[in-house]
């Protein structure tokens, strides 16, 4: 597993946040090096950018169209793109390099229509190729140990599904004062119809469906503007009922003022409950059914074999979100190595990590969400 992967980068400029953690999540395991990129619209922004982290200058390009063509032709060309761009643009971004049977990794919400979603996820399938969506917390290490907990039966049959995410940064009008994050998310023309569901609620419906593996069987949603003058949501509470019987309660708001970044996942089954909270990530606290509540700590208690595996640090040594990003492109790294060489005794794709599928599953929860929404809150049926 010494080979290293030639990736490139479409968005994540000079001034973005998310494009620097995709970078460094990439680099962190020494899996991947980034070779190529189109950062920015603006051409000397992107040729700023790839000077300062080493990129050929050949090799920094003005779109991405120039992008594809150029670098299928190449004998050294990437092996996957990385795409974190605005929302609206992922579809023909995606497109592009998948039909020319580029990999890809896709930052989300996927895309901001379910049926571009669908085309692109069947498109990547019809090819083979390998598809990722960049849905953080499905990298922690606790988290995968509340996975594996579940499907032990260790808490029984699901029964209730707790879920909020809390942010204060858009409590006030900060897209008016030149917050350019905020203002391109709370621009439908870039973000679709929706905002903070898109945002964080979707991070809730991966989180809970990587977890337990329920399906929502249908959803009741209402999305809030709280502050004057926006189009889109800043607050979302849902209601889900699951296929099989479990019901589930979703809270995402981005006005909570006193609240950074708390993503809190609770999970009650028959038999016992599961309660994981991500600004506190290394413990996952445990609940059987007349035995004591138990706090499981990372590095330091049993892990299954899947949390172990991303498990960087011993107990005590806080691992957070830059490490779960890196789990991420890690663990598709590590696939892609292993189909690039054919390794017989491996053909069978071990995929930890969130696909297309996964990035299809979001869209069509936003969506629905929406649509619920607008007809006054109103069940809308999903399977």
């Amino acid at each position: 597993m010494s080979q290293i992967l030639r990736y490139g980068m479409v968005g994540g400029g000079i001034d973005s946040l998310i494009g620097d953690v995709h970078r460094k999540a990439a680099a962190f395991e020494g899996k991947a090096k980034i070779v190529a990129g189109c950062f920015s619209r603006h051409y000397d922004k992107t040729m700023s950018l790839g000077k300062k982290i080493g990129i050929n200058p050949k090799r920094l390009y003005k779109n991405y169209h120039e992008m594809v063509l150029k670098e299928k032709d190449r004998e050294d060309k990437i092996d996957f793109v990385s795409i974190v761009t605005p929302n609206s643009t992922h579809f023909e971004i995606a497109k592009d390099f998948l039909d020319k049977n580029f990999h890809v990794i896709c930052d989300k919400p996927f895309t901001v229509k379910s049926k571009e979603a669908l085309l692109l996820n069947d498109l990547a399938l019809k090819k083979n190729l390998l598809n990722c969506v960049t849905y953080t917390y499905s990298g922690y290490p606790m988290v995968k140990q509340a996975k594996e907990i579940i499907r032990s039966g260790e808490i029984g049959k699901i029964r209730m599904v707790m879920a909020e995410y809390l942010q204060e940064w858009l409590a006030m009008p900060v897209e008016k004062k030149g917050n350019k994050q905020a203002g391109w998310r709370l621009d439908p023309v870039y973000s679709g119809d929706a905002n903070c569901i898109a945002d964080i609620g979707s991070h809730i419906e991966n989180t809970v469906s990587y977890i337990t593996g329920l399906k929502i069987e249908s959803l009741c949603a209402n999305l809030d503007h709280f502050v004057e003058g926006r189009v889109l949501d800043d607050n979302a509470e849902v209601l889900v009922k699951y296929v099989g019987g479990a019901k589930g309660i979703y809270w995402c708001t981005q006005v909570a003022i006193g609240y950074n970044n708390q993503l809190k996942i609770r999970i009650l089954g028959e038999k016992g409950s599961l309660s994981w909270e991500q600004e506190n990530p290394n413990l996952l606290k445990l609940g059987i059914y007349g035995k004591p509540v138990q706090i499981l700590s990372r590095g330091r208690d049993f892990m299954f074999p899947m949390a172990l595996k991303v498990s960087h640090l011993p107990g005590g040594h806080p691992e957070g979100f830059l490490e779960a990003f890196a789990n991420i492109y890690n663990n598709f790294s590590d696939t892609l190595i292993v189909e690039k060489n054919k390794k017989e005794e491996q053909r069978e794709r071990i995929v930890d990590f969130p696909t297309f599928h996964d990035g299809l599953k979001g869209v069509e929860f936003v969506q629905h969400c929406v649509i619920s929404s607008k007809k006054g809150a109103k069940w809308i049926k999903i399977h």
